[in-house]
């Protein structure tokens, strides 16, 4: 097949990645990149303790234990901060202390984070003190414990308020999306309200007033036209429900009305062959309403542009994934030329179809066929645990009745 659209959300690299995620991946690093630091440092004999040399091997499991509650500094500081300061007592290394006293403020673990600066601030200046490497002038020690602890944390304060900042300006942002869009809502239902309502209720009275003709096959068109106007105004109501309330409408047309809508379809000298496989209980209200439309607009193009060819409906579900597609033949010429001219063109069925398909993370894809007809297929994931049968409600039951 030539020509073929394909319209799929699929999400980039970068995006399937969670905060969450990279959080772990940050975390990840860190830690790899301490335990780079510190191990090493005890390996060529670096390293000093406050109570006297002690064995490499029992330095360097603290190395790692204090590694290890980095990992978790997101849901707890305490381990972390106990490790830190141990790991500077036996090691004499307080790098990790200083990362201690970043997580707790820039997380929001600790509540008094000032007063559990004070025996960090005091490990690190007896840590410096002692340190064979250093001076031995208490202030200066103070004065870098007071750099290596205090001025971290007090940047993780500064961290967690900018996360906040952030949090509160997205959630601002949408709040005032979604109160554009009620708006924009309110005010499509005014205009369908007040324009295609009326509209279809004076065809209504029209082919009411023309029902009880003499010919009786202008009787039964009549008969069809007010039907159809009654269905039409009671699915604009429920629109009119939908755009007020934000809720599903009652009356969406499931994918076991499939089958009604091909044989209505028929009787209209269509030549439809239907093969229909997806099942009555389980498939989600969403995903079968989707399904309904597709054929309904597939046939529907069938109708403006090819009256007379045949048409191919197949519905199948397998593996997670619903497979919907109409495809029809070479149109009939003349007749599907007089009814093309007829009937208006908007434009807008294929474009609402690709976006509902869409927003159900489905693929839509149209295009002609070799033998000159045309081909309209939808393919739509859906999951059989977040789906309820339809039966359940009696009004979705009703709704379904009146398609």
């Amino acid at each position: 097949m030539r020509h073929i659209v394909i319209l799929n959300r699929v999400p980039s690299s970068l995006g399937e990645f969670t905060t969450s995620h990279r959080r772990q991946i940050v975390d990840a690093l860190l830690a790899i990149a301490i335990l780079c630091f510190t191990v090493p440092t005890t390996l060529m004999g670096l390293t000093f303790s406050l109570w006297g040399p002690i064995p490499d091997w029992i330095e360097i499991i603290i190395e790692v234990i204090t590694v290890g509650s980095l990992l978790i500094r997101r849901r707890t500081a305490l381990p972390m901060i106990i490790a830190s300061v141990a790991c500077g007592v036996a090691t004499g290394q307080i790098v990790p202390m200083a990362f201690a006293a970043y997580s707790m403020t820039a997380e929001n673990k600790v509540r008094h984070w000032q007063l559990v600066s004070i025996p960090l601030i005091a490990a690190a200046t007896a840590i410096d003190y002692v340190d064979p490497g250093t001076d031995n002038f208490l202030y200066l020690c103070l004065v870098r414990a007071l750099t290596l602890i205090y001025l971290p944390a007090l940047v993780g304060t500064w961290v967690r308020g900018y996360r906040g900042m952030i949090l509160e300006l997205r959630a601002g942002m949408r709040e005032r999306e979604r109160q554009a869009a009620r708006m924009e809502r309110r005010k499509i239902a005014r205009e369908l309200h007040d324009t295609v309502t009326h509209a279809v209720t004076v065809m209504v009275l029209n082919a009411g007033i023309i029902h009880d003709s003499a010919d009786p096959k202008v009787d039964r068109l009549a008969t069809t036209i007010e039907d159809k106007g009654i269905e039409a105004l009671g699915e604009l109501r429920d629109l009119l429900r939908v755009l007020r309330r934000e809720d599903e409408p009652r009356t969406a047309a499931a994918a076991r009305n499939i089958p009604g809508l091909v044989k209505e379809a028929a009787t209209t000298g269509t030549q439809i062959n239907l093969d229909y496989g997806l099942p009555d209980v389980g498939l989600p209200n969403q995903v079968g309403h989707a399904c309904y439309r597709v054929v309904q607009e597939g046939l529907s193009n069938v109708r403006k542009h090819a009256l007379g060819s045949r048409v191919q409906v197949s519905c199948q579900a397998r593996d997670g994934v619903v497979t919907v597609s109409v495809v029809n033949s070479r149109g009939g010429g003349r007749a599907g030329m007089s009814l093309h001219r007829l009937l208006p063109r908007s434009g807008f069925g294929l474009a609402g179809l690709e976006e509902r398909i869409t927003l159900l993370s489905g693929q839509l894809e149209r295009g002609p066929t070799p033998d000159g007809g045309f081909m309209l297929r939808a393919r739509i994931p859906f999951d059989l645990g977040s789906a309820r049968p339809r039966g359940e409600s009696a009004d979705e039951v009703a709704g379904g009745e009146k398609q």
